[in-house]
C-alpha cells in the first residue's frame, strides 16, 4: 500500500497548492515524454498522478485520511483530478503553453538576431549630445533574391507536410487518453514555405554578411554604462523575417580635470598656501566657456564653490545639474632658502612651533611614527 503523502513528497498537512505545486514538479520528471522506454517511471508517474487525483479532492482526501487506500477504492476521486486547472494545467507543465498542443507559434520566417555594439565618447559628448558612427558586423538582405531564398525565377511553394501552417500536430497515447501537441514542421522550419532551387547567392538562407554603418543620436546627459536601442538595425532575418534590434552600450571616456558626480561636475582647484591665505582671481575653463571664480582670503582646503546650472543635463529632463569646484591647498616638498626664512619669520609672528633650523639636529629626533 503507497502512501499517497510520501509519494508526493509533502506532509499530510500540506495545503492544496502545496499539493498542486509538488505534484507538476513530479509529473514534469516522470512523464513518459521525458523518460521514454523507462517502464519504471512510467509506472511511478501512474503512482504519482493517482495520488494527486485522490488528495486533491476534499472529500476523497478526508476518506483517504480516515481509511487509506480502501477508503477510496473502487468510488475514485468524483472530482477535478487537476485541482480545478483541468488537461490545460497538466499540458502546461510538460510543455509549457496552454492547452492542447501548447501555444501555437505563427507560420513564417523567425525574426532576426539582435546585434551589440559599443559606442565611446568623451564627456563633451554627455554635455552637449553627440552623433556617433558605430560599424557592426551583421546579416542583410540577400540583393539577389530579394530575401526569398529561392533562385533567379522561382518561389519559395507551400510545404506539403504541414499545408502552409508552419505546425504539425502529433497524438501520443497516455493514461489520459489521447494527448494532441502542436509543434514546428520538421521538412520547412515553420516556415510554411520550402524552397526547391536556392538562390545561389546565398543559398537559399535569404540574407548575406556584411559590414553595416549606422549613425546613433546620443542623448545628452547619458551615462556610462547605458544601452541605446535602434529598432530594425540588427541583422535581417532569414528567408524575408523582420530583422532584429541594434543595442548600443554607451562607454564614457574620463576626462582629465573634470569628474562626474551624478549630474554635477567637480573639479579640484590647487591653490598655493598664499593663494589660500591672501585669495585669489582666476578664471576656469569650463566644458561649456569660461567661469570667473573669486576665491576669499582665508580659504581652506576642501571648501567647494559651486556654479549652479554649469554641470551635466539631465538626462531626458529639463534643467543641469553643478558645478562644484572643490580647493586642493598643495604644500611644498622643497623650499628656497628665502621661502625658508619667510615662512619662518611667518612662523614666529604667529607663535608657531617649527621644527628647527638645524636639520641635522632634527634628522636624530626620532619619531614614534613611521
Amino acid at each position: 500500500m503507497s502512501d499517497f503523502y510520501a509519494l508526493l513528497g509533502v506532509s499530510s498537512n500540506a495545503s492544496a497548492d502545496e499539493l498542486k505545486k509538488a505534484y507538476r514538479q513530479k509529473a514534469r520528471e516522470l512523464h513518459p515524454d521525458a523518460n521514454p522506454n523507462n517502464p519504471e517511471a512510467e509506472e511511478r508517474f501512474k503512482e504519482v498522478s493517482r495520488a494527486y487525483e485522490v488528495l486533491s479532492d476534499p472529500e476523497t482526501r478526508a476518506r483517504y485520511d480516515r481509511f487509506g487506500e480502501s477508503g477510496i477504492s473502487g468510488g475514485g476521486g468524483g472530482g477535478d483530478p487537476f485541482g480545478g486547472g483541468g488537461l490545460g494545467d497538466i499540458f502546461e507543465a510538460f510543455f509549457g503553453g496552454g492547452g492542447f498542443g501548447g501555444s501555437r507559434q505563427q507560420a513564417g520566417p523567425p525574426r532576426g538576431q539582435d546585434l551589440e555594439v559599443t559606442a565611446r565618447i568623451d564627456l563633451n559628448g554627455v554635455m552637449f549630445g553627440k552623433q556617433v558612427t558605430v560599424d557592426v558586423n551583421t546579416a542583410v538582405r540577400c540583393s539577389e533574391c530579394d530575401g526569398s531564398g529561392a533562385g533567379a525565377g522561382t518561389q519559395p511553394v507551400e510545404c506539403t507536410d504541414c499545408g502552409g501552417s508552419g505546425q504539425v500536430r502529433r497524438v501520443r497515447q497516455s493514461m489520459l487518453g489521447q494527448m494532441v501537441t502542436t509543434g514546428p514542421c520538421g521538412r520547412c522550419g515553420g516556415m510554411g514555405q520550402v524552397v526547391v532551387t536556392p538562390c545561389s547567392k546565398c543559398s537559399g538562407e535569404g540574407r548575406t554578411s556584411s559590414r553595416e554603418s549606422y549613425t546613433v543620436d546620443v542623448p545628452a546627459g547619458i551615462r556610462s554604462g547605458q544601452t541605446l536601442r535602434l529598432s530594425g538595425r540588427g541583422a535581417a532575418g532569414p528567408r524575408g523575417g523582420d530583422p532584429g534590434d541594434l543595442y548600443v552600450h554607451v562607454a564614457v571616456a574620463q576626462h582629465p580635470d573634470f569628474i562626474r558626480d551624478e549630474d554635477d561636475l567637480v573639479f579640484h582647484l590647487p591653490l598655493s598656501v598664499s593663494q589660500a591665505a591672501l585669495g585669489v582671481h582666476t578664471v576656469l575653463d569650463a566644458l561649456d566657456g569660461e567661469l570667473d571664480l573669486v576665491v576669499p582670503a582665508g580659504t581652506q582646503h576642501g571648501r567647494e564653490f559651486v556654479a549652479r546650472g554649469r554641470g551635466v543635463p539631465h538626462l531626458n529632463g529639463r534643467g543641469r545639474g553643478n558645478l562644484r569646484v572643490r580647493v586642493s591647498v598643495t604644500i611644498p616638498t622643497s623650499l628656497s632658502d628665502e621661502q625658508e626664512q619667510l615662512l619662518r619669520r611667518l612662523a614666529e609672528i604667529s607663535g608657531d612651533e617649527v621644527a628647527s633650523a638645524d636639520k641635522s639636529l632634527f634628522s636624530r629626533i626620532k619619531s614614534a611614527f613611521s
